[in-house]
């Protein structure tokens, strides 16, 4: 009998353990979704706003962008290219002299996309979704824009920059199905409770002084 008591206690633990871990994945997963409602869209159809954000992703030993980031690159110059943005914010790792995202993002879209290197700015410091956000708003001055990601990870991209006092809309970009892609699916579920974490105890980024590259980048011609 006591044997039989202790099964049930230690079946109910089990099941107790894997009902709130998978409440604590859901509400993050349901709150994200729940943001970028109405917020998706595709290049023709997405508001015009002043500025295209663009997050930052692999770039390689030659400087190239990964074929991620090139997707996210080219859904920005697509927006540029059709007058739905003026003016385009890359974000993303320089935090050694030997990386460097923002400069090779700008590169691309100024080398190989034609858009006017005075449209281009550069955030040094965007190291992860939750730093862009933030860092476009505070360090910026950016109160809405465009975003431009991979399709899965848009979602939690529009919700993090909502939560962080930026107005967004979203434009992605639609890889292929392959490996890669699902990988970076699965890594959402984890990515979505960092970003609830993020926002809830208000992590402070790397910030510093005002930058006004946004809107010199809006004033020119």
């Amino acid at each position: 009998m006591a044997t039989r008591t202790r099964y049930r206690w230690l079946k109910r633990g089990v099941l107790g353990g894997v009902g709130l871990a998978a409440l604590v994945l859901a509400g993050p997963w349901a709150l994200a979704e729940g943001l970028s409602v109405g917020r998706i869209h595709e290049t023709g159809d997405v508001p015009k706003e002043d500025v295209a954000i663009v997050f930052g992703a692999a770039v390689h030993s030659d400087g190239t962008p990964s074929g991620y980031l090139q997707g996210r690159l080219d859904r920005a110059a697509d927006l540029y290219e059709a007058g739905r943005v003026r003016a385009i914010l890359v974000s993303g790792d320089n935090g050694t002299e030997h990386y460097n995202e923002p400069d090779n993002m700008k590169a691309y879209l100024v080398g190989t996309r034609g858009i006017p290197a005075v449209k281009v700015v550069t955030d040094y410091a965007g190291f992860d979704t939750y730093d862009t956000c933030v860092r476009a708003r505070k360090i910026f001055g950016v109160r809405s824009a465009v975003l431009s990601t991979q399709d899965y990870h848009l979602i939690r991209a529009v919700a993090t920059c909502r939560m962080t006092g930026l107005d967004v809309q979203g434009v992605a970009d639609h890889p292929p199905r392959n490996r890669v892609w699902w990988y970076g699916w699965s890594r959402e579920f984890g990515a979505r409770l960092k970003m609830v974490w993020d926002v809830v105890s208000q992590r402070t980024p790397t910030l510093g002084d005002r930058e006004d590259g946004v809107s010199k980048a809006l004033a020119a011609r």
